[in-house]
C-alpha cells in the first residue's frame, strides 16, 4: 500500500543482493539486532529480490497479527494468515468451524502453486505440528463447477455431502447448501461470498455470488473451486476401514473432533511444511519465544494425552481398533526443527541471543525518538540525515499537515499522493527529499533508521507521540454473521399473539384454505371459545404477544365487547402520554441554537486519519449529526449501537466539528474507566492539532480542579472529559456548543435532572449501547432523533458463548488457551467479598500467572494503576467486580470467565460480554453456575438468552428478551407497564401513533394495515417456498415494505432466491401495492359485496370529499360516504361486478390520485407552521 518505495529501494541494494547469496550458500542466516516493523521491511525486499514465497513462523496469535499488519502496510500483496486450532490434540471439545475453514483455505492456495501470485504465509509455532490428513486426500476431494455445464442436481447434491457439505433451508453461513427447484444455493468455505447456481434442464445456466445476509445476488462468474468442509468426513472414511465392521461409530464425530484420531490413520501426520513448494523462505521470527510456546504447548498436551487416554481407548476398543501406541500429534520443537528439510531458512533475532549463532548479520538498526510535536527538532534532524545522504520516508495519517508542519520549520518534503508511482518516488529520494506517504491502515508501527541502507523511516508515533488507534487485526476475507437471521418478532406455532381486532389468541398453524374457488395461505389463531383465519398478507395486523415473561396472558374470548372495553379503557391513559410528548414537541420547536458552518479541510483530514474502514451506518450517523448541527435548531440525537460497534468515532468527529468551529464541548461519562479511556483515545487522536483536552474524575486534587474550571471559563480548555463530577457545582464555560452523553441511563436521578440544565438551547448528542427498540423510543420521547448503529465493522467476530456448571478444570482450560495465544483474561464475580476466595484459587492453579484486582472499594490510585497496568499487557489475569461492565476496550482480552453468572442482570451479561471480541481475534465467554437446580426460573431464561443471542448485533433482541423475563417497567415505567401487559408492547406502540396523529389534528387517519377480502389467488405456493417458517418470513417481509420501491425490490430478491414468480404470487406483490395505498388514504379495510366494493374508514366527510374531487366527475357519482359515529362506510356502486383485475387496476388509479391529493395536505400544513 505505501512503503514499495522503500521496498524496492532496499530490495535493489548491494546489501541485499549479498544477504541473498548468504542465504542461498548456507541455506540459513540469522538476522539480529532489528525491530520488528524493520524486520518485515526486510524480509519483504528479500522476498521481492528472491521472487520466492514466504511462511513465517511466529511465537503466538498476538504476534502474528501484528506481522500481518506489517506486511499489509508495507504494500498490497496478498497475506494468508494459517490459525493455529485453539484445542489441544486429544481433547473431546467442540472444534471450531471457522479456524478449520481458514485452514482448509490456505492449504487449497498452496496447493494450487499459482506461480503468478507471491504468497506470504504467517501461522504460529503449532502449524509445524503433526495435525493435518495427508495433501493427497484433499487434492482429490474438490469439486469444479462451470458455467455451461452438464451435471444431474442429484448427482451435485450427493457430492456436495460427500465435500461435507450440510443442506439446510436457507444458506447463510459457510459450508451449507440449499435447494429451491432449479436453483441452488452453496456456501463453499474458501469463498468470500456463497453462490447461487441456476440450472436450465441440467446444465449450469448462471453462477453468482449473493449477500449471504440479504440474500440478494451480486456479481456474475463463470466458474467456481469448492473445497471439502471439514477434515471430519475424511479422517472418518479412513476410522471406517479401520473399524472391523466397516463403520466408526463416536460422539466424536458430531462434535467434529475426529483429528484426535489422526495419529491412528496416519503413521506420521502431516503439518503445513508439507503443502508449500521448496522454494519457499521459511522464516522463524524469534527462535527462542517459538520454543518456549511450543515446549509448553507439548507440556499441556502430554497432560492432554494422559487424561484422555482412557477415554481414547475405549472409543477406539468399541470399534474393534486398538491403540498400538501413543499417536504422534505432538513433538517437542527440537524435533521438528531437525526435520524440517532443504529450506532456505532465515532466524529473526531483536536482540543477541546468549547462545552462540552461526552465519549471523548484526542489523543494529535504532529507533527513532519520540518528537512530541517539536517541529523544529524534527526538522534539524531530517535536514541532518539529507546531508548524511540518508534517504527518509515519512509515514503519516495526516500527510498534508505534516508537509505543512515541516515546510514552516524550513524542511521540504514530497507528499506522493499515489503510493505507486514509483518513477516519481525515486525522483524524489534520488533527490534527497523526505518523502510523505499516506498511511491508510494506520497500523501500530514505529519508526526505525537502519544505518547499513541508510534509511530513515518516521511516523505519527515520533511525529505527535500519537498511538495507533488501530489495532492489528486480521479480516478474513468473509461476510460475518450477524443478526439478519434472528428475528424477535417471528411467529412460531404455540406463540401467544395479538389481533387488533379480536385479542389476544393463541397461533396455531398455517393453513391454505379455498373460499369460492380462490385460494390464500392463513394463520389459523385459538381463542377462548373457537378459531379464527386471518390471511397471511394480513400479518400487519398479527403481532406476537410481549409483555412480561411472569404473566401468562389471558385468551380473549371472539365477538363481545370485551376486548374492545380493554383497548377503550387504555386509550385514554395513552392519549394523556401522547399530549405530553406534543407539549414537549413544541416546547422543543421554539428554541434556537447555533448554525455551524460546513466542512473545514481538518475535519476532512482527522476523518480520513480514521485506521478503519467507516461501516454504512456510521457514515449515515455522522450525515446526520452534521446536518443537525448546521440547522438552527439545537440538536437532540441519540445514537443507539452495539458493543463496539464504533459510536465513539461517531462521537469524535461532532466534537471535532464543534471545536474547529469555536466552540468548546463536554463528554459527560458514567464512569471512571470509562472517562479515562475516552480521554485518552480523543488525546490521542486530536493531538496532531492545537486542541487541549482535559480530564475531570474524582482523582484530580482540589488545584487541578480549580485549573480545569479556570481553563473552561476563559475558553483555554476546548473539551473536557468528565464524570458527574462536573455536575457537582455551578461551572461557567464561555462558550459550549456541545455536550455529549455516553450511557445516559446510568446516571442518577439527580444527575439526569442536572444535565438537563445544561442542555438548555446547544446541542446534544447521547450515545448508548444499550439497545432501545426503535418505535418505542420514536413514540415515547418525540423529542430526539435516532441513529442506529447495526453494521459491525468487517473484523469483528461474534462471542463464542459457554454456559456450563463451575468446573476448574474447564477454567484450567480456558485460561491456558488464552495465555497460549499470548492474550489477556477478565475473571468476573458479582461480589467484592468473593474476589481474595478466587483469586488464592487462581495462584493455586497457576503460580507463574500474573494477577491484579479491581472493584469499586479501592482507592483512585490503586485502581487507576491496575487499569494502566493490565491495559498495558503487564498483567495475564483481572479479578474484578463489574466495574469493568461500560466501555472498557482492551484488544488483548479475549476470554472473559464470569461465576456465579446467575446473579448478573441480562443487561449486565451482555455487557461484560461485551468486553471481550474487540478485535478480529476469536474470543470466548465462559458463563458459570453452581448447580443448575438451585437456579429460578428467571434467572434460566436470562442465561439461555444470553446464550441464544450471541451474533454480532443482537443486542435489540436483547432488550426485547430483556422486556418478556422482567417486564415491561424496565424500558417504560411502571405506570404504563400495566397497560402493555393488557394489550401488548406492539399494540400499545400502535395506539400511541394513532393517538399522537389524532391529537395533532392530522386530517389522514393513521391505518396500520389494511384488510383486503377481494376473490383473488394471492398466496405463496408450498411448491415455490418448501419451508413453514420461511414461507412466514417472506409474507412478513412483503407486510413490512413501506414503499413501492421496496416491493419491486422484494420482488427481485424473491426471483433472485427461488425463481421466477408464480401467479399467485404476482397477485401477492399487486395486493400489498393496493394496500399501500390504502393505508395512506385512511382506509383499513377493502371488501367484495356485490355488485358493489366497500371501504372502512375514520375519515371524515368532509377530508374524503376533498379526496374524491381529485377524480374525474364521471367517476365521483360511483362514492358514496355514509358517516358513521366510530368507523365510516364508503361505497363504489358498480366495481364489484367487474372482473377482478379490473377492480384492482381501478382501485389503485384512485387511490394514487387521493395519495397526491394528500401531498398537498401536507404542503399546506407546512406552511401554516412556517
Amino acid at each position: 500500500m505505501s512503503l514499495n518505495t522503500l521496498v524496492d529501494y532496499i530490495s535493489n541494494s548491494q546489501i541485499t543482493s549479498e544477504l541473498v547469496k548468504r542465504i542461498s550458500k548456507n541455506n540459513e542466516l540469522n538476522i539480529v539486532g532489528s525491530s520488528r516493523y524493520a524486520k518485515s521491511i526486510i524480509l519483504d525486499s528479500i522476498a521481492k529480490k528472491e521472487k520466492k514465497n514466504i511462511l513465517l513462523i511466529c511465537p503466538n496469535v498476538e504476534i502474528a497479527y501484528k506481522w500481518i499488519g506489517y506486511f499489509e502496510s508495507i504494500n498490497d500483496k496478498a497475506v494468508l494468515y494459517y490459525p493455529p486450532k485453539e484445542h489441544l490434540p486429544y481433547s473431546s471439545i467442540n472444534k471450531s468451524k471457522e479456524i478449520e475453514f481458514s485452514q482448509l483455505t490456505v492449504l487449497s492456495k498452496l496447493i494450487k502453486k499459482e506461480k503468478n501470485e507471491l504468497n506470504i504465509v504467517i501461522s504460529t509455532e503449532r502449524s509445524l505440528q503433526p495435525h493435518l490428513i495427508n495433501k493427497n486426500l484433499l487434492i482429490e476431494n474438490k469439486l469444479n463447477l462451470q458455467k455451461g455445464v452438464q451435471i444431474e442436481i442429484q448427482e451435485l447434491a450427493n457430492k456436495l455431502s460427500l465435500l461435507g457439505y450440510t443442506k439446510d433451508n436457507v444458506t447463510s453461513t459457510e459450508g451449507f447448501w440449499s435447494r429451491r427447484g432449479e436453483i441452488i444455493d452453496i456456501y463453499p468455505v474458501n469463498n468470500e461470498f456463497p453462490i447461487r447456481l441456476e440450472f436450465f434442464d441440467n446444465v449450469i445456466e448462471k453462477i453468482r455470488e449473493y449477500d449471504p445476509h440479504t440474500q440478494k445476488t451480486l456479481e456474475s462468474i463463470n466458474n467456481i473451486e469448492i473445497i471439502q468442509a471439514g477434515f471430519n468426513l475424511l479422517i472418518k472414511d479412513k476410522l471406517n476401514n479401520f473399524s472391523k465392521n466397516g463403520i466408526f461409530n463416536s460422539e466424536d464425530i458430531n462434535k467434529n473432533n475426529l483429528d484426535r484420531y489422526l495419529g491412528i490413520i496416519e503413521k506420521t501426520p502431516s503439518n503445513i511444511i508439507d503443502f508449500i513448494d521448496r522454494e519457499t523462505i521459511l522464516v522463524i521470527d524469534e527462535l527462542e519465544d517459538c520454543t518456549k510456546f511450543a515446549n509448553n504447548w507439548y507440556q499441556d498436551s502430554e497432560s492432554n494425552f494422559d487424561n484422555c487416554e482412557y477415554e481414547l481407548n475405549e472409543n477406539l476398543k468399541n470399534n474393534d481398533i486398538n491403540l498400538q501406541a501413543k499417536p504422534n500429534l505432538h513433538l517437542k520443537f527440537d524435533e521438528i526443527l531437525n526435520s524440517l528439510g532443504n529450506f532456505n531458512l532465515i532466524k529473526f533475532y531483536e536482540f543477541e541471543s546468549k547462545t552462540n549463532i552461526d552465519n549471523k548479520f548484526l542489523l543494529n538498526d535504532k529507533r527513532i525518538n519520540s518528537y512530541s510535536k517539536n517541529i523544529g527538532k524534527l526538522s534539524n534532524d531530517i535536514n541532518k540525515n539529507i546531508k548524511n545522504n540518508e534517504k527518509v520516508w515519512i509515514l503519516s495519517a495526516q500527510p498534508l499537515r505534516t508537509r505543512t508542519l515541516l515546510f514552516e520549520h524550513e524542511c521540504n518534503t514530497n507528499f506522493l499522493n499515489n503510493p505507486n508511482d514509483i518513477d516519481e518516488a525515486f525522483k524524489s529520494i534520488n533527490n534527497s527529499t523526505p518523502l510523505i506517504l499516506k498511511n491508510k491502515n494506520n497500523y501500530e508501527i514505529e519508526g526505525f533508521y537502519l544505518p547499513i541502507w541508510k534509511v530513515v523511516l518516521i511516523t505519527d508515533k515520533e511525529l505527535f507521540s500519537q498511538q495507533s488507534l488501530f489495532h492489528n487485526v486480521f479480516i478474513r476475507r468473509k461476510k460475518r454473521s450477524v443478526n439478519s437471521n434472528i428475528n424477535v418478532n417471528k411467529i412460531s406455532p404455540g406463540d401467544f399473539i395479538v389481533h387488533k381486532n379480536h385479542g389476544i389468541g393463541k397461533f396455531l398453524k398455517i393453513e391454505k384454505i379455498n373460499i369460492t374457488g380462490d385460494s390464500r395461505d392463513y394463520l389459523v389463531i385459538q381463542y377462548q371459545d373457537g378459531k379464527i383465519s386471518v390471511a397471511a398478507d394480513q400479518l400487519g395486523s398479527v403481532n406476537r404477544y410481549r409483555s412480561s415473561g411472569k404473566i401468562k396472558p389471558k385468551i380473549n374470548k371472539l365477538g363481545g365487547t370485551e376486548w374492545e372495553r380493554i383497548k377503550d379503557k387504555n386509550k385514554k391513559q395513552i392519549k394523556k402520554v401522547a399530549v405530553d410528548i406534543l407539549k414537549l414537541y413544541a416546547k422543543r420547536e421554539k428554541l434556537k441554537g447555533y448554525i455551524y458552518p460546513e466542512d473545514g479541510p481538518w475535519q476532512d483530514e482527522l476523518e480520513e486519519s480514521f485506521p478503519y474502514q467507516p461501516t454504512p451506518d456510521q457514515i449515515t450517523a455522522v450525515e446526520e449529526i452534521k446536518s443537525d448541527m448546521e440547522s438552527e435548531k439545537p440538536m437532540d440525537r441519540l445514537v443507539c449501537g452495539d458493543v463496539g460497534f464504533g459510536k465513539t468515532e461517531v462521537a469524535v468527529r461532532a466534537i471535532f466539528k464543534a471545536i474547529t468551529s469555536g466552540k468548546q464541548v463536554i463528554l459527560l461519562a458514567p464512569t471512571t474507566i470509562l472517562a479515562q479511556q475516552h480521554w485518552r483515545t480523543i488525546s490521542n487522536r486530536f493531538s496532531p492539532y492545537p486542541i487541549k483536552v482535559s480530564l475531570l474524575n474524582r482523582f484530580k486534587t482540589v488545584n487541578e480542579r480549580k485549573e480545569i474550571y479556570a481553563g473552561l471559563k476563559n475558553n483555554k480548555i476546548d473539551l473536557v472529559v468528565a464524570t458527574h463530577q462536573i455536575l457537582g457545582k455551578e461551572i461557567e464555560i464561555k462558550n459550549l456548543g456541545l455536550l455529549v452523553i455516553d450511557e445516559e441511563q446510568r446516571f442518577g436521578v439527580r444527575q439526569k435532572e442536572k444535565i438537563k440544565k445544561i442542555k438548555t438551547s446547544i446541542d446534544v448528542l447521547t450515545l448508548s449501547a444499550t439497545p432501545i427498540p426503535r418505535t418505542l423510543y420514536m413514540s415515547l420521547s418525540g423529542l430526539r432523533q435516532m441513529s442506529l448503529l447495526n453494521t459491525p465493522p468487517p473484523s469483528r467476530r461474534s462471542i463464542k458463548t459457554y454456559l456450563a456448571e463451575i468446573d476448574m478444570d474447564v477454567i484450567r482450560t480456558a485460561i491456558n488457551q488464552e495465555l497460549d495465544r499470548g492474550g489477556q483474561i477478565f475473571y468476573v464475580l458479582p461480589r467484592i467479598s468473593d474476589i481474595n476466595q478466587a483469586l488464592n484459587k487462581l495462584k493455586n492453579i497457576f503460580p507463574s500467572l500474573k494477577f491484579i484486582v479491581a472493584h469499586g472499594q479501592m482507592n483512585e490510585t490503586e485502581l487507576e494503576n491496575a487499569m494502566i497496568a493490565f491495559n498495558n499487557g503487564e498483567v495475564d489475569l483481572m479479578i474484578c467486580t463489574t466495574i469493568i461492565e461500560s466501555g472498557l476496550d482492551i484488544p488483548k482480552v479475549n476470554t472473559i470467565i464470569i461465576e456465579d453468572s446467575h446473579k448478573f442482570g441480562l443487561s449486565q451479561l451482555y455487557q461484560l460480554r461485551g468486553r471481550v471480541g474487540r478485535s478480529s481475534v476469536q474470543a470466548h465467554a465462559w458463563l458459570f453456575y453452581p448447580d443448575i437446580n438451585k437456579i429460578n426460573d428467571a434467572a434460566k431464561q436470562r442465561l439461555k438468552a444470553i446464550k441464544d443471542f450471541s451474533e454480532l448485533g443482537s443486542g435489540y433482541q436483547l432488550a426485547m428478551k430483556d422486556m418478556e423475563i422482567r417486564g415491561v417497567g424496565s424500558l417504560l415505567g411502571e405506570e404504563q407497564s400495566g397497560k402493555v401487559n393488557a394489550i401488548g408492547y406492539d399494540l400499545y406502540i400502535e395506539m400511541l401513533h394513532e393517538a399522537i396523529s389524532e391529537i395533532s389534528g392530522q386530517e389522514i387517519p393513521e391505518v396500520n394495515d389494511t384488510q383486503i377480502d377481494l376473490p383473488i389467488n394471492a398466496f405463496i405456493p408450498a411448491t415455490w417456498i418448501l419451508n413453514r417458517e420461511e414461507k412466514l418470513e417472506a409474507y412478513k417481509s412483503a407486510t413490512e415494505c413501506s414503499k413501492n420501491d421496496e416491493l419491486t425490490e422484494l420482488a427481485t430478491d424473491w426471483v433472485n432466491r427461488y425463481g421466477n414468480l408464480p401467479k399467485p404470487v404476482e397477485s401477492l406483490i399487486m395486493i400489498m401495492r393496493l394496500k399501500l395505498l390504502a393505508k395512506k388514504c385512511g382506509f383499513s379495510k377493502i371488501k367484495l359485496k356485490k355488485p358493489n366494493i366497500l371501504i372502512e374508514t375514520k375519515l371524515k366527510n368532509s377530508t374524503f370529499k376533498i379526496l374524491k374531487n381529485s377524480l374525474a366527475s364521471s367517476v365521483q357519482n360511483k362514492f358514496n360516504f355514509n358517516e358513521g359515529e366510530q368507523l365510516s362506510i364508503i361505497t363504489i356502486r358498480g366495481l364489484g361486478a367487474t372482473e377482478i383485475q379490473n377492480q384492482i387496476d381501478q382501485l389503485m388509479l384512485w387511490f394514487e390520485s387521493f395519495e397526491r391529493e394528500i401531498k398537498n395536505f401536507d404542503k399546506e400544513l407546512l406552511m401554516k407552521k412556517e
